[in-house]
């Protein structure tokens, strides 16, 4: 799952801030995202963008909002309804190609448009659709640009954070990601060399098929990089997506914390431009009903709760510590 909004104290030092969630919105023929730079493990060069699909959450921000808490007035509240009819509206405004910069563009339409709004916190995940193939003469298949079939794949994530100053909108923080990787390596993972005490029951492994759920969020050093402005600069979700799968395919790790952080070493090689990469991994692997069958062959069962977690966070430093 996506990394929960942090929520924004004032100078007093209290939260305050309120906005709507789960809003769903699509758009259809959006702007193609052409021009990524390709890298050597993906074959993601763009995307089309038939169907821009993306399930948002906006929280605003102001210190005229207080009366609405303390004294019942709500003479400056924006009613969530009509965020959610905003966002809606703004969908068909927007001529980019990322979900960063649908976010920083309806963010900065809010920051225009209500004076009493001093920040705009908002986040979304994509809603994603799958391409289906059809016949295209002589037998081949190719893919509809008609018809798509609702992904259950991961997707991409992004959050920006906007404050308000004299010159226009700030970017205060931006993040990009992808959550709800789901990927099993059937061989050629470990996990050997931990505490044993007598509270230990686990076996080690020299060998198990690891199931792991990830989700990768990234920061640029340059936020506006994220806006899609610049294509070969923009980082996609599809590539970081890739690279975690490439790199769990040519790995033999020892931990699920071993492989997580040659994944950030990777992303970081690969993309210059982030400040840094971090991750929330959770360990769903089957546990084993029988390895008594020939070669490699054995039957497995879906692990009791609870399950075990990891979260990491890197920047350019671990390459430097690498290279020493």
């Amino acid at each position: 799952m996506p990394i929960e909004s942090v929520d924004s104290p004032d100078d007093s030092g209290r939260t305050m801030n309120y906005g709507k969630e789960k809003v769903s919105v699509y758009r259809t023929y959006a702007t193609p995202l052409d021009g990524v730079r390709t890298i050597p493990e993906s074959q993601f060069d763009g995307r089309e963008n038939i169907l821009f699909g993306h399930d948002v959450r906006v929280q605003v921000e102001g210190e005229e909002f207080l009366s609405s808490f303390s004294e019942g007035d709500n003479s400056m509240v924006v009613a969530t309804d009509s965020m959610k009819n905003f966002v809606l509206h703004q969908a068909g405004e927007y001529d980019g190609a990322t979900t960063e910069g649908f976010l920083h563009f309806v963010s900065s339409q809010f920051l225009e448009t209500y004076s009493q709004m001093e920040s705009v916190r908002m986040s979304a995940n994509e809603i994603a659709f799958d391409e289906r193939p059809v016949p295209e003469g002589n037998s081949e298949f190719e893919p509809s640009d008609l018809v798509f079939r609702v992904s259950d794949d991961e997707s991409a994530f992004g959050e920006v954070y906007l404050t308000r100053s004299e010159d226009g909108p700030v970017i205060e923080d931006l993040t990009g990601g992808v959550t709800d990787i789901e990927l099993v390596k059937v061989k050629g993972s470990s996990f050997e060399g931990y505490v044993q005490d007598e509270y230990t029951t686990l076996p080690e492994r020299t060998d198990r098929t690891l199931y792991i759920t990830l989700d990768i969020f990234w920061r640029y050093t340059d936020p506006e990089n994220a806006l899609g402005e610049e294509p070969e600069r923009y980082i996609p979700a599809e590539q970081v997506r890739d690279i975690a799968q490439v790199v769990f395919h040519e790995v033999d790790s020892n931990s699920i914390q071993d492989l997580i952080y040659q994944i950030g070493q990777r992303v970081l090689k690969r993309f210059p431009q982030l400040e840094s990469v971090s991750f929330e991994a959770n360990n769903r692997t089957w546990i084993r009903e029988r390895d008594d069958l020939d070669s490699d062959a054995k039957v497995l069962k879906e692990p009791p709760r609870p399950t075990g977690f990891q979260q990491f966070s890197m920047d350019h430093s671990d390459l430097e510590e690498d290279a020493q």
